[in-house]
């Protein structure tokens, strides 16, 4: 059990504060959640129900529907098979918005992540600290990308095209540069931007003048040589409620994010540069 945990004054005027207004059970449910006897530094662990209701005093009824005005308010994510919680803001406020490479608190929140099931908690948590707390890349699973079986029309000779210009190694880059900064493993990073976005358009059909945008973005820096790069990436992508397609404006349909609008020169330049960050609230 910690010792103690941070809770900001500023819940109670915060975004989510205000949604709970004139819902006591939530807000008693938000505060034993951001100091539960069970929680570790991260704000993702193990929390059934019924511990909620009875280290509460709620009904089981009574903490279920707290709970789900929680998950409603984009306060946590409940996983109801493993029975895990995750509190959004909670690291923000234990460990801090970002931490250096070198920080050992970096190695700290990777120990305790690695406590819990690869669940939609663990998903949620990698996606909005993967890059402020410079998480390692996860063992990547197989791979559940595929290209279709038989090409259509045209696709035939695009296939042949790239084929004249893909390297040895299979990766599906270009060999162009001795240096092999034209080896862009384009599948591998499909499949890391399926993983980690998956609310997003999927790839079904991957032409050359797409192919031709991921390789250039590929190339531009040496540190998106790699793979671990683009999980970072997409990662943090994965934490704007805007890209993600959580928030639009009045009379428009949610943004549908795409692995082809993301390689765009300018599209990335502004992802990047945070024009799509969600504004800081306060959990």
């Amino acid at each position: 059990m910690r010792d103690y945990g941070k809770v900001s004054p500023q819940f109670w005027i915060g975004r989510t504060g205000k949604a709970l207004r004139g819902n006591a059970e939530a807000q008693v449910l938000a505060l034993y959640l951001m100091t539960s006897p069970h929680a570790n530094m991260i704000g993702v662990y193990h929390c059934p129900t019924v511990y909620m209701a009875h280290e509460t005093g709620m009904t089981i009824e009574g903490a279920s529907k707290a709970l789900q005005s929680l998950i409603d308010a984009d306060f946590c994510t409940f996983d109801r098979d493993d029975e895990y919680v995750f509190v959004h803001h909670f690291a923000l406020h234990q460990i801090g918005e970002a931490l250096k490479p070198g920080d050992l608190r970096c190695k700290g929140v990777e120990n305790e992540l690695a406590k819990v099931p690869k669940n939609q908690c663990w998903q949620a948590f990698r996606a909005r600290y993967s890059v402020p707390y410079n998480l390692a890349l996860p063992a990547q699973n197989a791979s559940t990308f595929k290209a279709p079986s038989k090409p259509l029309g045209s696709q035939e000779q695009e296939q042949e095209q790239e084929q004249e210009n893909t390297s040895p190694d299979g990766d599906g880059g270009t060999s162009a540069d001795a240096d092999g900064a034209d080896n862009c493993p384009q599948q591998k990073i499909i499949e890391v931007y399926h993983r980690l976005l998956p609310m997003g358009r999927q790839v079904r059909e991957w032409t050359p003048a797409r192919g031709k945008n991921l390789r250039t973005r590929w190339r531009e820096k040496a540190a998106r040589q790699k793979l671990e790069w683009w999980e970072r990436f997409f990662a943090y992508v994965a934490a704007s409620d805007f890209l993600t397609g959580k928030t639009s404006s009045p009379g428009r349909k949610p943004f549908e994010i795409s692995l082809d609008w993301l390689v765009k020169a300018e599209n990335m330049a502004k992802v990047i540069e945070g024009a799509y960050e969600n504004e800081k609230a306060v959990a």
